[in-house]
């Protein structure tokens, strides 16, 4: 098995067309741009069906990033992994975190798992596929591929899968009807949630969570299954599933180490600060013994029974704001007073993302040696 090398950078951004941060790096020698694998970011926009500063972002970051690898951005597009998740409501900052890797020596004496990242892609889905058990089992397949990639053996080892998936459109969901065939919802916000949902099902079924016998009506009802370390995003842009695997492999040399924690609710800081502790971290200012806090990765969602502990909530009957937008701003609040700092990458929307209500959330530390 080969020997990798994995770096992690976190750059601010004033905006979804900001490229400085990362110009400034590569032109320093920082990142060398042929080491980019995949890029995560927080864009402020609405998060939903019509948030459009995911695409913007993703197409400033090609249209720079393909004079310095001689490709065109179309082509950079296709080789790195980027997911970009709309709305940083409340305290949540704009910022990328991008990720290289590169083929390396292991060192002498070096111990112990560091953080390993591997990447694949599904095949393109039909507009009638999305949210039912076909992107459930071509997920599987594809996080099974990414854990290869990243040289990760045991799903133990698995921290944090992130996934950007497709969403229906009026145009899709026509072109489903005109075959005969009719999609999981009508609705492109609505099948966001699917297209989440059926992505986490799949991380579930491949890292031997749940069983593989998950059927269409189980997505969005059937609670009780779930991920404890899957991450879905829904875009507009694409009609695939992209899967990037996070997790600590022996056959890295990286100098990171990742862990997780579940939330079982929106208020669960107590699970915050176990996946702190999971990578050698306390909480703020996130400074430990030879280690250092890179990003904190996490799910959120507005509880679907309506309440958090015994207590009704209003998120999901507020029509002025998105429940999503509510959660993020929630949960970021609490994640960014524990670890110090509002750039941290919360994510709306846990359908099958941990527990109903709660959801995974994952730690990166840099460490000294």
């Amino acid at each position: 098995m080969r020997t990798t090398s994995v770096g992690v950078f976190k750059v601010a951004t004033t905006g979804p067309g900001d490229v400085s941060g990362l110009m400034a790096m590569i032109g320093s020698g920082a990142i060398d741009p042929k080491s980019i694998l995949a890029i995560l970011g927080k864009t402020e926009g609405n998060g939903g069906v019509n948030d459009f500063t995911r695409e913007y972002a993703v197409a400033a970051l090609c249209t720079a990033l393909a004079p310095k690898l001689g490709l065109s951005p179309e082509t950079v597009e296709q080789r790195i992994a980027f997911v970009m998740s709309g709305g940083t409501e409340g305290v949540l900052s704009r910022h990328i975190t991008v990720f290289t890797r590169r083929e390396a020596e292991r060192p002498a004496g070096l111990s112990g798992k560091r953080l390993s990242i591997g990447m694949a892609h599904t095949r393109d889905f039909l507009p009638e596929e999305l949210g039912r058990s076909a992107q459930i089992a071509e997920t599987a397949k594809a996080v099974k591929a990414a854990m290869a990639d990243a040289g990760i053996l045991e799903p133990a080892d698995v921290h944090f899968v992130q996934i950007k998936c497709p969403l229906l459109t009026s145009e899709r969901v026509a072109a489903a009807n005109a075959r005969g065939n009719k999609t999981a919802t009508t609705s492109s916000y609505s099948s966001m949630a699917y297209s989440r949902g059926a992505s986490a099902l799949g991380v579930a079924v491949a890292l031997g969570e749940i069983g593989p016998d998950v059927r269409d009506e189980d997505v969005l009802r059937r609670y009780d299954l779930f991920s404890n370390v899957a991450s879905t995003s829904s875009g507009i842009e694409l009609m695939h599933n992209v899967v990037i695997v996070l997790g600590n492999s022996q056959s890295s040399a990286s100098a990171f180490e990742i862990g997780h924690a579940v939330m079982d609710d929106a208020i669960d800081a107590p699970a915050v600060v176990s996946a702190l502790n999971s990578v050698g971290l306390g909480v703020a200012p996130q400074t430990g013994a030879g280690r250092a806090l890179v990003n904190i990765f996490a799910k959120a969602e507005a509880s679907p029974d309506g309440s958090v502990r015994g207590f009704r909530h209003t998120m999901l009957e507020d029509t002025d704001i998105s429940s999503t937008r509510h959660a993020r701003a929630a949960v970021g609040g609490l994640i960014a007073g524990l670890a110090g700092t509002g750039a941290v990458y919360v994510s709306g929307g846990a359908e099958h993302q941990g527990p109903a209500g709660g959801g995974p959330v994952a730690a990166i530390a840099r460490l000294s040696d």
